[in-house]
């Protein structure tokens, strides 16, 4: 069996803790992060726009960018080690629900949390990238509730 848990900094957890009843002998286990490209890009922005008239120096969206890549990697390593067993590790950059998609071809399962309102069940639940990841997925997911 193939399984790709989807690996947000809020709701890891559950989502590692919902996998590992299916991350058996003979499975496929993919921890998966994906970050979105929008704050370092507004660094980008602000740092030529208005920030780098005439400055010199850093741009300070190659910083916010590093940054998130070690953020990352850490959160995959802690991901790794509370499941447990051998897994693959995927880092990916972009629009995250589209990214998520995408590696979900050829999952037998895809395994994430509501990351929304949890206070109350319902639609507001899930925010917009995982409500799109639900909507389009191209298999089964098995949705969990973070505890």
């Amino acid at each position: 069996m193939t399984v790709l848990v989807w690996i947000t900094e809020n709701t890891w957890r559950a989502a590692v803790d919902a996998a590992r009843p299916h991350a058996g002998a003979g499975a496929r286990v993919t921890l998966m992060h994906v970050t979105g490209g929008d704050v370092a890009e507004a660094a980008h922005g602000a740092f030529a726009g208005l920030l780098g008239r005439g400055r010199p120096g850093p741009d300070p969206g190659d910083r916010v960018e590093a940054l998130a890549e070690d953020a990352a990697e850490e959160l995959l390593e802690a991901a790794a080690a509370r499941l447990g067993g051998p897994a693959e590790r995927v880092r990916a950059h972009g629009r995250v629900e589209h990214e998520v998609v995408r590696a979900a071809v050829g999952a037998e399962l895809l395994i994430c949390a509501r990351d929304g309102d949890i206070s109350r069940p319902g639609p507001r639940s899930l925010s917009p990238a995982t409500r799109f990841v639900v909507d389009h997925a191209p298999g089964p997911v098995l949705l969990v509730w973070p505890r």
